[in-house]
C-alpha cells in the first residue's frame, strides 16, 4: 500500500484536504445507498451466491 502523502501527489490534492475530506460525515444520499447495498449484500448470501449482477439489478 502507498502512503497517503504519495498517493496525494499522484493524484494532485493535498494531504490536509484529503484528510479532511475522510473526516467529512456521510450523505443523506450516501446513507441511503449502504442501507440499500447492504439489502443486496443480504440477498445475495441468502442466495447461497446463486444471484448474480442481472437477477440482482
Amino acid at each position: 500500500m502507498l502512503p497517503i502523502e504519495r498517493l496525494c501527489r499522484i493524484m494532485n490534492v493535498s494531504p490536509r484536504g484529503y484528510r479532511a475530506f475522510r473526516r467529512r460525515p456521510l450523505s443523506l444520499s450516501q446513507r441511503k445507498d449502504m442501507v440499500v447495498l447492504a439489502h443486496i449484500r443480504e440477498q445475495f448470501r441468502l442466495s447461497l451466491g446463486s444471484y448474480g449482477r442481472p437477477r440482482m439489478t
